[in-house]
């Protein structure tokens, strides 16, 4: 395997992470009777199984490309999931619930309490296919969320505290860094990917991490605000 000891705690971390947030944001979205938080979360679902196809490309030292490309296609039906999601959110259209469901939905997370997620663009950085094509649209389509959820934040500021859409802005720039640190480990140093250079690849690593934290974090504020204000 191409990656340090180090440079995998950092990649599962980033993953934890995002498994952690779409939790939280379902249960906050049960604690506040809300429909369309809990469908947001559970759209959250598809990158963070994108992921673990990525994680096992790097456990066959990135030699099987096609996890790549399940990653990069399930990416996509991630994306516009998550645009779905974000236009019901704007539409504001739904019943809140009479009952909450976070029991139903620990039945269902029961074993998922800690797992993996991934940003689009990832396998930007990773592959060279025909399949980029598709990566392209989902970075497009998820681009379109990004600027979705400033208007969410400003129309409805229950929905997303400012971190957590600060961190899925934050994505970017993993990205941006990903980008100048591939072309760095490839045409600079002279390496064959950006993966053969532990250094470059954890630290760009680090900050999907960041990015991720960011957004549980954010959750878990707005979580704690609604109850301040059920208890007021």
């Amino acid at each position: 395997m191409l990656l340090s000891p180090l440079n995998w705690l950092i990649h599962i971390s980033s993953s934890l992470e995002w498994g952690v947030a779409l939790v939280m944001l379902w249960r906050y979205g049960s604690f506040v009777g809300r429909r369309d938080l809990r469908r947001f979360a559970l759209f959250m679902l598809p990158h963070w199984i994108g992921s673990w196809f990525v994680l096992a490309y790097h456990i066959t030292g990135d030699s099987i490309m096609l996890l790549l490309e399940m990653s990069e296609a399930i990416n996509l039906v991630g994306s516009f999931a998550l645009l779905y999601a974000t236009l019901k959110i704007l539409k504001g259209d739904e019943k809140r619930d009479s009952k909450p469901r976070t029991a139903l939905m620990g039945a269902l997370f029961g074993g998922v309490t800690m797992t993996a997620g991934s940003s689009p663009g990832y396998s930007f950085m990773m592959g060279k296919s025909w399949f980029d094509a598709v990566l392209q649209v989902s970075s497009f389509v998820y681009l379109t969320v990004l600027v979705l959820l400033l208007k969410v934040r400003k129309k409805d500021p229950e929905a997303f505290s400012g971190l957590t859409v600060a961190g899925f802005w934050f994505v970017l720039v993993f990205i941006s860094v990903t980008v100048v640190c591939m072309y760095i480990a490839i045409h600079v140093l002279g390496y064959k990917s950006l993966s053969h250079n532990d250094f470059l690849h954890g630290l760009a690593e680090s900050l999907l991490s960041a990015s991720n934290l960011m957004i549980a974090i954010g959750v878990h504020k707005q979580h704690k605000l609604a109850a301040e204000r059920l208890r007021a």
